[in-house]
C-alpha cells in the first residue's frame, strides 16, 4: 500500500457504511472558518490604529506614545511565537485557536475600559499573547487537512483574513465610534472573537475524526499529503525545536517575513492616521476610501495562491512555483514608496492598493512554506510560529519606527520611502537564502 492510501476495509471517522459516498469538501469549509477567525482577530488588533485619531485627546497620546502603543502588541505576539507554535503542534489546532480567539476577544473588549496610557499599554501587550496561536494554528489546519497541490490556495483564503480584518476594521469600527462612541468599538469586535472560538471547538476535528469528512475525501487528502500523518512514525522525522535555527532556509523565512511585515503593519497601524493627517480624510472618507488596498490584497493573494498550486499540477519545480508569487509580490510591494511623492489622494490610495495587493500575492507561497520545508508533520507549527516571529519584529520596529519619523519630519514621505526600500531586500532573501524542501534530519 502506498503511504498516505487507505486500505479497503478501512474506513476513517465520517464515512458511513453501504454504496461509495462523493467525495466531501469539508475542507473548504474549515479554511473557510479559519479565514474568518483570522479576519476577526485582524480586526480586533487593527481597532486601535482605526480608534486612535479620535481617542488620543481623551486619552493624552502624543504621536511618540501611539508609536509605542500601537507597537506593544507586537512585543507579546512575538514572544508568544515560540512557544505557541510547540504548543499548536502538541494540542492541535481545535484546543489552541479556540483558547486563544476567546482571549483576545475579552482583553480587545477590555480596551472599553483603558483610562490612560499605562492601561492601554498593558491590555495591548494582553492582545498580543493571545493571538499569538493564529498563524502556527492556520498552518497547521493546512497541513491536516490539504494535498501539497493545493495548500498554497488553501494558505492564500486563510492568509486573506488578515487583509479582510484589516479592511474591515475600517468601515465596521468608524461606524461604531460614530454611532455609539469608540469605547463601543472594542466591546463588539471582542464580543466576535468570543463567538467565534464558541464554533470552532464545537465544528473542527481532523479529517479522519470529522463526521462530515467522506472517506473519498480522507484519502484524496492523504493520497497528495507528504507528511507522514502517524504520531509515532511523524516523531520519529521530528526536529527538535531549538535544532530548526540550524538552517539557513529557517533564518530566510524569518528574515523574509520581518521585511513583508514592515509594510503589511503599516497599513494594520498607521494607515487610518495617514489617511486623516497626511490626505486630509474625513471620519466616512476613511470608512469608504480605506478598505480599497485590503480588497486588493484578497484579490491578488488569491490569485497567487492559484497561479502557485497551478505550477505544482502543471509539474513545475515546487521551489520554482513558491519563489515566483514570493519574490513578484515583494517587489510589488515596494510601490508603496512612490505613494509618498503621488500629488493626489486618488493616486496615492491606488500605488498603497498595488503594493498591498501584490503583498497579498506572495501570501499564499509565505504560508505555504512551513509545510514545504518541514520534515516532519510534529514541526509544521513549529516553523510556522518562527517565520510568525519575524513578522512581528517588523510589527514591533514599523510602527515605532514611522512614529518617531513622523515626529522628526512632520510626515509620511520618509516611512513610505524607507518601507518601501526595505521590501526590496525581503525579494532578495526570498529569492536566494530559502530553499524550498524539507529539512534533511542528520
Amino acid at each position: 500500500m502506498e503511504e498516505g492510501q487507505l486500505m479497503h476495509d478501512e474506513r476513517p471517522a465520517g464515512a458511513s457504511g453501504g454504496k461509495p459516498r462523493r467525495r466531501t469538501r469539508v475542507r473548504w469549509m474549515i479554511i473557510a472558518m479559519a479565514a474568518i477567525g483570522t479576519a476577526i482577530a485582524y480586526i480586533d488588533r487593527a481597532n486601535l490604529g482605526v480608534a486612535l485619531p479620535f481617542i488620543e485627546d481623551d486619552l493624552d497620546l502624543d504621536p511618540a506614545l501611539q508609536g509605542v502603543i500601537l507597537s506593544s502588541f507586537f512585543w507579546t505576539y512575538a514572544v508568544a511565537q515560540l512557544p505557541s507554535g510547540w504548543l499548536v503542534d502538541r494540542l492541535g489546532a481545535r484546543v489552541m485557536f479556540a483558547a486563544a480567539a476567546a482571549w483576545w476577544g475579552i482583553f480587545t473588549a477590555a480596551v472599553a475600559v483603558a483610562r490612560g496610557f499605562t492601561s492601554l499599554l498593558g491590555l495591548r501587550m494582553l492582545l498580543g499573547l493571545g493571538e499569538a496561536p493564529i498563524m502556527p494554528s492556520n498552518t497547521k489546519v493546512v497541513s491536516e487537512w490539504f494535498p501539497r497541490r493545493e495548500r498554497a490556495f488553501a494558505s492564500s483564503v486563510f492568509n486573506s483574513g488578515t487583509e479582510a480584518g484589516s479592511a474591515l476594521a475600517l468601515p465596521i469600527c468608524t461606524i461604531l465610534i460614530g454611532l455609539l462612541g469608540w469605547q463601543w468599538s472594542f466591546a463588539v469586535t471582542g464580543l466576535l472573537g468570543v463567538l467565534w472560538a464558541i464554533g470552532w471547538f464545537t465544528f473542527y476535528r481532523k479529517p479522519r475524526e470529522h463526521r462530515l469528512a467522506s472517506a473519498e475525501e480522507v484519502a484524496y487528502i492523504e493520497g497528495g499529503n507528504t507528511l507522514v500523518a502517524e504520531e509515532d512514525r511523524a516523531a520519529e522525522k521530528a526536529l527538535r525545536w531549538r535544532d530548526l535555527l540550524r538552517y539557513r532556509t529557517v533564518w530566510g523565512m524569518v528574515v523574509g517575513y520581518v521585511c513583508r511585515a514592515s509594510v503589511v503593519y503599516f497599513f494594520v497601524t498607521w494607515f487610518p492616521s495617514y489617511l486623516v493627517e497626511a490626505r486630509g480624510m474625513e471620519l466616512l472618507e476613511i470608512g469608504i476610501y480605506g478598505v480599497i488596498p485590503g480588497i486588493a490584497s484578497i484579490a491578488m493573494g488569491w490569485a497567487g495562491g492559484w497561479l502557485g498550486d497551478l505550477m505544482v499540477r502543471r509539474g513545475v519545480r515546487l521551489a520554482l512555483a513558491r519563489k515566483v508569487p514570493l519574490v513578484v509580490g515583494m517587489l510589488g510591494g515596494s510601490l508603496i514608496a512612490l505613494a509618498a511623492i503621488a500629488p493626489g489622494v486618488g493616486q496615492a490610495i491606488a500605488l498603497l492598493a498595488i503594493s498591498y495587493g501584490f503583498l497579498g500575492f506572495a501570501g499564499g507561497a509565505v504560508w505555504s512554506l512551513p509545510a514545504d520545508v518541514a520534515p516532519s508533520a510534529r514541526n509544521v507549527a513549529s516553523l510556522a510560529s518562527l517565520q510568525n516571529f519575524g513578522s512581528q519584529i517588523g510589527g514591533i520596529f514599523s510602527p515605532l519606527a514611522v512614529g518617531v519619523m513622523v515626529s522628526a519630519t512632520g510626515g509620511y514621505v520618509l516611512p513610505l520611502l524607507v518601507i518601501g526600500a526595505v521590501t526590496i531586500l525581503g525579494a532578495a532573501i526570498y529569492a536566494f537564502v530559502i530553499k524550498v524542501e524539507p529539512l534533511t534530519v542528520s
